[in-house]
């Protein structure tokens, strides 16, 4: 007989907040252009001049990445990963000779030491190459064993695990379940402590590289307990431990060579040893992680961007309608014209982003998070125009383009691999949430508690003179600006280039306009702000065009004085900043002209059964099982398709 369903905990969704809150980081010790931007102030200063990596970094990182290119055109065979749904073993073990495992492990241990930035550059080149190669360097460095162990972990640890890291082994990095995502307040999975060693039992749903893994990191809640705290909490694991089983690689509509699964731990030993940080911290390491982590994605998205443009403008001037190519067709050419403004854009946003990690001057947990959100969103709108442009070719296969003759251009495969990055790494509903909590984390701050129903009238009073304080000095801030003189950031209009200081006029009018509707709003709606997904998801998408603009012109103005493709450059931004401003403004008037009330009625009705009768009429393909599979805790029932490379 099958074993009964384990239930889950309920929890409530203020529970839920509360652990979610536990995890972030609470202070802001460094400074932050977003912050400052959502908060209406534009802070140039932060951003401009442009930083650039110190010149041995950058001969190193140019040195790999040359090695890194010529191992990409001889060895790795992107057709045939996508043909067989794997990574050739040779292709794997070629890539931990070259050291690509380590590019961002330290030299001491055994890895290349390369900044952000080139190792950004190098999974840009990689993920051009093969999309499932880059997710497998991404995993393992971005958001597996050796970033954590970096931030968070022992000496001990360090030396037992980051050698193996940077040239042999292959980590993974397990916090899903099945029947939980985005709340982690729901975590099922256990590390009960006995002795020297904690226990651990749960299901891991998505477990990304999970399937050829030789160490994991897993995040597992360890119950309250004399001597111990608990709460979720992060370990190292050894991926041949006992009691692991990997019961199912999955298999995706893109990413065809992932190495992604359905892991089982039963009573699974780790010594106390493993354990990353003290007990209770997972969820704050896994975020802080993040922080960077997150910058793994959009840097294989602008790889992505440049690929479409190179095949747009290829084909656009190859193929002729009524006399003349696609390209000088207007409704082709404006597509071309977005591919080529949104890949400058994207890959300004991701240096810019990528430089303030290496430099640790600034906190870029909101940048970072804007980098991962706009650059996953664009990437697969420019594949999707991509696909449009190439027509039925662009529909077509690879491998059927080539059966018949033609170049085996691959624009179906990539739009399928780019569609997981809107979920990957917080998805684009979740990363809204995210980064407008810490948008308006200094409201919070300061008027928190006058929204709070469970805060006291006392706490309340105190509440509302800080607040008076705060908002006596910040308003009148808001209502003017350089954005409004003519002659404000003059160095941006060098003479025989485009204008892009009036864009960064319209960038500082912008986020203090971004500020004030923030502020009405929350004194509209209070302690209801956060049910407004719709109305702060628009503040957020505002927020990524205003970043992406300002990245964009500060970029531009970096070539202009240190590149031979300067005045190039200005043309890409100030195309970009015209096409951002039309969409910031269709934002903008979407804040409060909108269909969200009437949205939530149909969703009411969709629910309660109200609108069956509009089902009527076809067949369901998808066949009777739940929802959810189950995931009681218990030994695993299947065969273990685990599968270490070596």
């Amino acid at each position: 007989m099958s074993a009964t369903p384990k239930p889950r905990a309920k929890v409530s969704e203020r529970e839920a907040r509360q652990v979610a809150e536990a995890a972030r980081e609470q202070d802001w010790r460094k400074p932050s252009f977003a912050k400052e931007l959502f908060l209406g102030r534009f802070r140039l200063d932060l951003i401009h001049p442009h930083p650039v990596p110190p010149d041995e970094d950058a001969r190193r990182g140019e040195a790999f990445l040359a090695r890194l290119r010529d191992f990409c055109d001889t060895k790795i065979d992107s057709a045939r990963i996508e043909r067989e749904a794997r990574i050739p073993d040779e292709t794997v073990n070629g890539l931990r000779e070259l050291g690509a495992f380590g590019m961002k492990i330290d030299t001491k241990y055994g890895g290349l030491g390369l900044t952000q930035v080139y190792y950004n550059k190098a999974l840009a080149l990689v993920g051009s190459a093969s999309p499932a190669i880059g997710a497998l360097l991404s995993a393992h460095q971005s958001i597996g064993v050796p970033q954590p162990l970096k931030m968070f972990g022992t000496q001990e640890q360090k030396d037992a695990f980051l050698p193996r890291c940077a040239r042999t082994d292959i980590s993974a990095f397990l916090l899903t379940e099945p029947d939980v995502g985005s709340d982690p307040a729901r975590l099922a999975t256990t590390a009960v402590p006995d002795g020297d060693d904690y226990v651990l039992d749960g299901v891991k749903l998505w477990t990304t590289n999970g399937v050829v893994a030789d160490l994991l990191v897993v995040m597992a809640r360890v119950p309250r307990s004399e001597g111990h705290k608990g709460g979720i909490t992060a370990f190292v694991v050894e991926a041949a431990a006992d009691g692991i089983t990997v019961e199912h690689r999955n298999a995706f509509m893109g990413l065809r060579g992932l190495e992604n699964g359905l892991t089982r731990f039963h009573q699974v030993r780790v010594p106390a040893a493993n354990r990353i940080g003290p007990e209770g911290a997972g969820l704050k390491i896994a975020l802080t992680t993040l922080n960077t982590g997150r910058l793994s994605l959009p840097a294989m998205c602008v790889g992505a961007g440049k690929w479409c443009l190179k095949i747009a403008r290829e084909w656009s001037a190859a193929r002729e309608q009524w006399g003349k190519p696609v390209a000088f067709h207007e409704a082709v050419g404006a597509k071309i014209s977005f591919l080529a403004a949104t890949t400058f854009a994207l890959e300004a946003v991701l240096d810019l982003s990528s430089q303030m990690a290496d430099e640790d001057r600034n906190d870029i947990r909101i940048e970072a998070a804007l980098a991962k959100l706009y650059g996953s969103e664009m990437a697969c709108l420019m594949a999707d125009e991509l696909v449009q442009i190439r027509g039925g070719r662009g529909f077509e296969t690879a491998d059927s383009l080539a059966a018949r003759g033609e170049r085996a251009v691959p624009a179906e495969q990539v739009l399928r691999d780019l569609r997981i990055n809107r979920i990957f790494e917080g998805s684009t509903e979740i990363m809204h949430l995210l980064i407008a909590r810490e948008a308006v984390d200094a409201h919070l701050s300061v008027a928190g508690a006058l929204i709070d129903p469970d805060t006291s009238l006392a706490d309340k009073a105190k509440a509302g003179a800080k607040a008076g304080g705060f908002y006596a000095r910040w308003l009148p801030k808001l209502v003017a600006g350089p954005g409004q003189l003519p002659r404000s950031y003059a160095e941006f209009h060098p003479a025989g280039h485009p204008d892009l200081s009036g864009h960064l006029r319209y960038v500082e009018r912008a986020a203090r306009k971004l500020a004030r509707t923030t502020f009405y709003a929350m004194s509209r709606w209070q302690g209801r702000m956060e049910t407004k997904q719709g109305f702060l998801g628009r503040i957020v998408d505002i927020g990524a065009e205003l970043f992406a603009m300002s990245a964009a012109c500060v970029r531009a103005e970096l070539l202009r004085t240190t590149e031979e493709h300067g005045r190039e450059a200005y043309q890409l931004a100030d195309v970009f900043c015209r096409q951002a401003r039309i969409r910031a403004d269709e934002l903008f008037a979407r804040l409060w002209t909108n269909t969200d009330d009437v949205d939530r009625t149909v969703v009411k009705g969709v629910l309660g059964g109200t609108y069956t009768w509009l089902e009527q009429g076809i067949v369901d393909p998808s066949g009777e099982g739940p929802w959810i599979a189950d995931a009681t805790h218990g030994p695993s029932k299947r065969d273990d398709v685990h599968r270490p490379i070596r």
